[in-house]
């Protein structure tokens, strides 16, 4: 049976996955009867509450006796690490954009490393139902993408389809028929080529995706570059320098139909299958044939940009809301992450009972200790801090920096370019995007991105929508101003009351409600003036023999500010850390004594 590799790359939220769900309905690799989640692909349920895609997913489809292997990737810049191993598998790329969005930063990312590889891209404009599409405008904004990429000749004759992904149609034309999505499967068997394999050579291929089964353990996927695997053919992996990891046996080979593997006896080069059997191998290692005695070669990773440090769970609640709670095990739970997550860096910290914990963004480091939160972990997390580097040449000092695209309201562009201004962003772009609303474009230290994100919203009324792609490292931009206010925080230990809470009220936003459990050094809230205050926030009404205790049902509390994982992450100081456990997430002082905390700040260390 012919093969075709394909990746569908596009933007956060441009449809990928929907657009999956459709292909896959429409080949046939469902019953009539069957029923299937929306979003299929999306199979964790971060994704599913989030609405994004984290990990890359293999699917595959039959059409007109050809196989087509799909692979939906990840569409936001922190999960890149996925995006560029994945396209070493596939000789095909479906590229989709937005109709009314066009061509978005992550667009660029993943269409940047596509073009690099030589891939042929189909474009293809999506959502074109939506009442603001403008889809010439956005084949130009495409056709300029591509060609600022350096796209060859060939690259730049795309073929262009226009289609709605949830109501399962394409058309070469805007106002085609409309039927479904048969000229699409069509144009990806005559645009895309078969992969270039050598089916004669002894067996190759290398680890592109890892997981971790219950059953069969250690699960590897990867296109077969060359030869036939065999079921239980002994093999051995190779790392990159050419040394050997371990020697084992295929003893499952996995092949992708449709949502399902379903077991195989042997694959061919050029397909993509998951093997099992080994215990050692990782990516992006080769495993081959014992006769192969040199790797396949693979792509490498571009550097982690931001830091936080995971360390143990010490406050006074520690330990009563999580089942995973030592040092050794949250040690083992993220070197283990390292092994399917080559994106992330792991490294002992020179604090005890810590780690470092090095990625691409806020995003995919929160994505992680969600993850943690909810296997039973408990966890207090750092500030994240962006890696700094020495330029070889100059011996100057330098930091990441990011592109952002901003789409906001006219009335509301003056405070985010002020804003942005104050965190060191140099503005490269203003037009107006139709509709009343403004798209900024900015190059902006990573630094100063830390903790914007919220602000940004209350700025813009929720209405603005910034998109983000680490643009590259560049000359150090000085020091960039952060959280002006200071913090509440609590002087006492106990459960908070409504008589308390009520008289704080005017010293700042409050983070707790009545009735929550608080301690010594808790931050409970955010001080209205820059310095942090101390407060008792678990006073009781006295009893007296003239006055009854009465109840506080007069007393109304304003709704506290509850945060998120990422909210919170953001929010805090060099001094202040993250208590993560599977029911709560606070804020609170990294010392919780408070004449430790005024020591330390007369001595200027807060480590």
């Amino acid at each position: 049976m012919d093969i075709r590799n394909i990746a569908i790359i596009a933007h956060v939220d441009h449809g990928k996955t929907t657009l999956v769900d459709q292909l896959l309905k429409q080949s046939g690799s469902f019953r009539d009867n069957q029923h299937v989640a929306e979003r299929a692909m999306d199979s964790n349920d971060l994704e599913r509450e989030r609405g994004i895609t984290i990990l890359a997913k293999c699917t595959s489809v039959v059409w007109k006796d050809t196989r087509i292997n799909i692979i939906d990737t990840p569409g936001h810049a922190d999960f890149g690490g996925e995006v560029e191993r994945i396209l070493s598998m596939v000789d095909g790329a479906i590229v989709l954009v937005d109709s009314a969005e066009g061509a978005l930063p992550q667009t660029k990312f993943v269409v940047g490393k596509a073009l690099a590889r030589g891939l042929r891209p189909i474009v293809v404009v999506n959502k074109i139902d939506r009442g603001d599409a403008r889809p010439d405008e956005v084949h130009n904004e495409i056709f300029d993408l591509f060609a600022a990429l350096g796209a060859n000749d060939e690259q730049l004759d795309f073929p262009m389809l226009y289609a709605s992904g949830r109501q399962g149609w394409a058309d070469t034309e805007i106002d085609g028929p409309r039927k479904d999505l048969s000229p699409m499967f069509d144009l990806i068997l005559s645009h895309v080529p078969p992969p270039k394999v050598n089916k004669d050579a002894p067996f190759a291929m290398v680890a592109t995706i890892l997981e971790n089964d219950n059953f069969l353990g250690r699960v590897l996927t990867g296109r077969v570059e060359h030869g036939v695997a065999k079921m239980n053919m002994p093999v051995h992996v190779l790392r990159p320098d050419g040394s050997v990891v371990e020697t084992g046996r295929l003893t499952k080979l996995l092949s992708f139909r449709g949502l399902d593997r379903v077991p195989v006896e042997e694959v061919e080069a050029g397909d993509i299958v998951a093997v099992a059997g080994l215990s050692e191998a990782t990516i992006p290692e080769t495993i081959a044939a014992l006769e192969v005695k040199e790797p396949l070669p693979s792509t490498p990773v571009d550097p982690p940009t931001l830091s936080m440090t995971f360390r143990l769970n010490d406050g006074p609640l520690g330990g009563r809301e999580g089942k995973k709670v030592t040092s050794r095990q949250i040690r083992d739970r993220l070197f283990k992450e390292t092994e399917g997550n080559i994106a992330i860096r792991v490294s002992e910290s020179p604090e005890s009972e810590a780690f470092e914990v090095a990625g691409r963004g806020e995003l995919q480091l929160g994505v992680l200790i969600e993850q943690m939160r909810r296997e039973g972990f408990e966890l207090t997390i750092g500030r994240p801090r962006v890696l700094f580097r020495t330029n070889e040449e100059t011996g100057e000092r330098e930091e990441p920096f990011e592109e952002v695209l901003i789409d906001v309201d006219e009335p509301y562009s003056g405070v985010v370019v002020e804003k942005m201004a104050l965190r060191k962003g140099i503005m490269q772009d203003m037009q107006p995007s139709g509709g009343g609303k403004v798209r900024l474009s900015f190059l902006i230290p990573s630094r100063g991105l830390i903790g914007y994100h919220g602000e940004f919203l209350t700025d813009t009324r929720g209405s603005g929508i910034m998109n983000r792609l680490f643009h590259g490292y560049q000359p150090y931009v000085g020091p960039i101003p952060g959280r002006r206010n200071g913090s509440l925080i609590s002087s006492e230990d106990g459960a908070t009351t409504q008589y308390s809470l009520f008289s704080l009220q005017d010293r700042g936003t409050l983070f707790v409600d009545a009735g929550e459990k608080v301690y010594v050094g808790m931050i409970i809230g955010e001080h209205s003036r820059e310095n942090d205050l101390e407060v008792n926030p678990v006073r009781e009404k006295k009893l007296t023999n003239i006055r009854a205790a009465g109840k506080d049902e007069a007393l109304l509390l304003i709704p506290p500010r509850k945060m998120n994982l990422e909210q919170a992450i953001a929010y805090i100081e060099d001094d202040e850390l993250v208590e993560v456990t599977p029911s709560a997430v606070r804020i609170r002082k990294r010392y919780l004594d408070p004449h430790e905390r005024k020591k330390r700040e007369r001595s200027g260390s807060v480590d």
